[in-house]
């Protein structure tokens, strides 16, 4: 399993319940994460970073999808998609956005809804 090491959201938005969050996320959540967000909201999601087939290839000479350099270009590129996507004011609003970065688990059964600001 290929765990994003953490992600450790923080925020001064006050839609936000919490300021500072530290939860774990696959690649597979960032895809759900994505998908519900094309479909729940009205936003262009950007794309994430490219799947990593060719790197779990047997006899490559390097580490695969374990080699330190691909772990980090991967954690920048899912950052690079959580800024572009918590940064925008209609994904902001989406209770799966909420869900990925402030709860320790991600409940794909879940009602999709809006979140409304206090």
């Amino acid at each position: 399993m290929l765990f994003v090491r953490s992600c450790s959201p923080q925020t001064n938005l006050p839609i936000f319940k919490l300021k500072e969050s530290r939860v774990r996320r696959r690649y597979s959540d960032f895809e759900w994460l994505r998908g519900e967000l094309e479909r729940e909201s009205k936003v262009v999601v950007p794309p994430l970073p490219g799947k990593a087939l060719f790197r779990q290839l047997p006899f490559r000479g390097d580490d695969g999808i374990f080699d330190d350099s691909f772990i980090e270009e991967r954690r920048q590129g899912l950052e690079h998609f959580l800024n572009k996507v918590a940064g925008h004011p209609l994904a902001q609003n989406e209770r799966c956005l909420h869900m990925f970065l402030q709860d320790e688990s991600v409940d794909k059964s879940y009602t999709p809804s809006k979140i409304r600001q206090a």
